[in-house]
């Protein structure tokens, strides 16, 4: 049990309701922007965000459990309990702060995170009573952006430095989290980011209808009042080497570069104009602005939009492409809607602005007109055969049978590799198979054991709360590193 469960306000709190009357309590719903006003905007957040009375009314149900196992169901650790109760005691700041003792992105998770999957798994409800679990992820959000939108943001410590200068690479949530646990520990921390641009993945691989670049930009903001200072436009491994850096008093290194090397599926007809990665598209799309119709640098729209994958990446695709005027736009998933990686919510977000599922289909050409620009193409009728390695249904092609479907814009979305320029220049790390680095799991730490490692060059590919759990991990091994 936390000790702060036995604080007198918490339990004069759990005398006021019964459990009982907290139990027949229904979920609150998030208020959404409609669907078809919505698909007229790229920069319009869907989620609405929950009223101070609807907040309180769901923090409610939460019966602030004596083994809180949501809290173990949570990368970073949140006191999850507590921040809950906080808010519904009406004690929305010192919600949010409770919040940000544990994450440098509030409201960055209570936006992204795959809540359904991590914290609310873990729920009682959902473990014991087989009901809706308490909204942990809308309730992040709702303290998060209460605490910015009325200028109330957790107090900055005062700092005391110790005079050691370490690195991030990369600006995404894994570097983030290090920094913000980093600078707070007393370090010089410096953020080399090689696009123009701080934020990594926040920024340019999810569109502002689920993540406004505002909300990043805040949140980078009061990192930067901590003191942590960023270099954009510095590729390190090019525009310094490692030894470079370790001349001018770098003592330290966390690697958190992503994995932002797209991969394609190696068939027929994939170099023709028009067919392209999910993550260029989307890079164009959220962090060069390419919707917008005075943009130097464009990207192309098609009326009849496939988006191969289903995952996060690929429902952020193909809603981009309803927003950037596809009349047909469609994920093409080898398995089937049972076996989808995306988030329930994205799914049901993207049904609703009219995107098509063509499930248990698999691209196997693609057919060019005579200028080299895609007019259609092959698909490979599949079926389900029994569970893999993945514990999902082994997709099967069905001998003989396939379509052909007219299109005139493709985008890629089946994973994405490591940047391998960084391990290309620390020789003296290992890395996986994938190109993945590899690290100790317990500390983070690499085989050079002056560099650290976390996110998707780890994992090759992970939430954001994961990347943020490594970066804070790595930040506390890093302290004991260097001050043994």
């Amino acid at each position: 049990m936390l000790p702060d469960r036995s604080e007198a306000w918490r339990e004069e709190l759990r005398k006021k309701n019964k459990n009982k009357d907290r139990i027949a309590l229904e979920r609150v719903g998030m208020p959404e922007v409609d669907a078809q006003e919505r698909i007229k905007h790229q920069d319009v957040e869907v989620n609405c965000g929950l009223s101070s009375e609807d907040a309180q009314h769901e923090a409610i149900r939460c019966m602030d459990c004596a083994n809180p196992t949501c809290i173990s169901g949570c990368p970073v650790g949140i006191n999850i309990p507590k921040f809950i109760k906080e808010i519904e005691l009406g004690e929305f700041v010192k919600a949010a702060s409770t919040l940000k003792d544990k994450s440098a992105l509030p409201a960055v998770c209570g936006r992204v995170c795959p809540q359904e999957k991590q914290c609310e798994a873990q729920c009682f409800y959902t473990q014991k009573l087989k009901k809706p679990a308490v909204a942990i992820g809308y309730l992040e959000r709702f303290a998060a952006d209460y605490a910015r939108e009325n200028d109330k943001n957790p107090q900055i410590p005062n700092i005391s430095k110790n005079g050691k200068k370490i690195a991030a690479v990369g600006s995404g949530p894994a570097s983030l989290s290090f920094a913000g646990d980093m600078i707070k520990k007393g370090y010089d921390v410096t953020v080399f980011e090689a696009l123009h641009e701080i934020g990594g993945v926040l920024k340019y691989g999810i569109p502002e209808f689920r993540l406004p670049n505002d909300i990043v930009e805040f949140e980078i903001d009061n990192l930067r009042k901590m003191g942590v200072k960023f270099e954009t436009n510095f590729v390190v491994g090019r525009t310094a080497s490692f030894e470079d850096l370790k001349e001018q008093g770098y003592e330290a290194f966390f690697v958190g570069s992503g994995a932002g090397l797209p991969r394609f599926m190696g068939i027929l007809g994939e170099n023709l104009n028009g067919v392209f990665s999910a993550n260029e598209y989307l890079t164009r799309v959220n962090l060069m602005e390419a919707y917008q119709s005075e943009s130097e640098t464009p990207v192309l729209k098609g009326k009849r939009v496939a988006i191969i994958g289903g995952g996060n990446t690929a429902m952020d695709s193909v809603r981009t492409a309803r927003r950037l005027g596809a009349e047909k736009a469609m994920i093409v998933y080898r398995r089937s809607m049972d076996e989808i990686p995306a988030r329930v919510e994205e799914v049901n977000h993207a049904i609703e602005e009219g995107v098509e599922f063509k499930c248990l289909h698999n691209p196997v050409s693609y057919q060019g007109d005579e200028n080299g620009r895609i007019k259609s193409m092959k698909l490979q009728v599949m079926e389900l055969g029994e569970a893999d390695a993945s514990g999902r249904r082994r997709p099967i092609p069905v001998e003989g049978k396939f379509i052909e479907e007219p299109v005139d814009l493709v985008i890629v979305s089946v994973g994405v590799s490591p940047n391998p320029l960084i391990p290309s220049c620390l020789p003296s790390i290992r890395t996986s198979e994938w190109g993945t680095v590899l690290v100790n799991e317990d500390n983070m730490q690499s085989d050079d054991v002056d560099v650290f490692a976390g996110g998707d060059i780890v994992r090759g590919g992970a939430t954001v709360i994961l990347a943020m759990g490594d970066g804070r991990k790595a930040a506390e091994s890093m302290d004991d590193f260097l001050t043994k």
